[in-house]
């Protein structure tokens, strides 16, 4: 992993992690629940990418079912018109290394990451050739996209969390962090957040690094983030940020595993559709409660 942070004033690219949305099936299988962004959401990762001629490289790699969820997202971006949509599936650091990979990773404007298990995308990607490359595309190259749904966008942060269990809310040991790709280091990413009731997670993910901002994306729902900076919410839920900057009170260091925590002075924003968050001076911008619903 990269030892250099990125510094957010010198970012030029984008950023959108988007919270997950499950398939309509009814079994619990995940070839039944694919990971799917509808057109509302896959409208802005076009847009942002530069429209319907832009090069757009999905990576399943997070997913048990990669051709699956391949063909589900070749599907929607051609029913948004886009000519130019690669599945790029990598399956080991071998892959990563591979000619045709690195070459299809340096002429994308959008690289987009499925659902499935974020460990799997540090393992396989993390510290690798095309790791660097989409880092320094993402530092230097104004229009460039990142964007991962569920664990393809819980692996952007540097601080990941790799799991945990919302029965256990509030309880020390119930989330396991791991290291992400370090795109967006000031946040912590939380997904399918209302849906599966990880606030419980995402406090005890902040409690271990209060200096960090815990966002909690719910399905459907993501974020534009500019410069590293300057986040919009797109999509029909909500984002919840919790900022840690005010604790007066944080015993996670002290407890055992198991033990009940407490936080005190924990700030939450809960934002919607175009509400907007800055990152460097942790301000929200939300619609006035005057404004027209529309």
């Amino acid at each position: 992993m990269p030892n250099n942070l990125l510094r957010m004033q010198d970012i030029k690219g984008t950023l959108i992690p988007i919270g997950g949305n499950e398939d309509k099936g009814l079994e619990e299988s995940e070839i039944y629940h694919l990971e799917f962004i509808d057109e509302g959401i896959l409208y802005h990762v076009v847009k942002e990418a530069g429209g319907t001629n832009a090069n757009i490289v999905v990576i399943p790699t997070a997913s048990s079912i990669p051709d699956e969820v391949g063909e589900n997202y070749l599907s929607a971006f051609s029913k948004l018109g886009c000519k130019n949509v690669t599945i790029l599936d990598i399956r080991s650091k071998k892959d990563s290394k591979k000619s045709q990979t690195v070459e299809l990773i340096k002429k994308a404007n959008c690289v987009m990451f499925s659902g499935g298990n974020q460990s799997k995308i540090t393992d396989k990607i993390g510290g690798s050739v095309i790791h660097e490359i989409l880092r320094d595309r993402y530092l230097n190259e104004e229009g460039f996209v990142i964007a991962g749904t569920s664990a393809g966008a819980m692996a952007m942060a540097q601080e990941m969390i790799a799991g945990g269990s919302a029965v256990e809310a509030f309880v020390k040991g119930a989330v396991t962090m791991y290291k992400g790709l370090g795109l967006i280091n000031e946040l912590i990413i939380d997904t399918h957040f209302i849906r599966r009731g990880r606030f419980g997670r995402q406090a005890e993910a902040v409690a271990k690094h209060p200096e960090l901002i815990g966002v909690g994306l719910a399905e459907d729902t993501g974020m534009i983030i500019k410069n590293g900076n300057d986040c919009t919410v797109i999509g029909s839920g909500m984002v919840i940020i919790f900022d840690g900057s005010n604790l007066t009170h944080n015993n996670e260091k002290l407890l055992d595993d198991g033990t009940p925590m407490t936080m005190t002075n924990l700030t939450v924003h809960v934002l919607s559709n175009s509400d907007s968050f800055h990152i460097k001076d942790r301000k929200v911008n939300v619609l006035p409660i005057e404004a027209p619903f529309i």
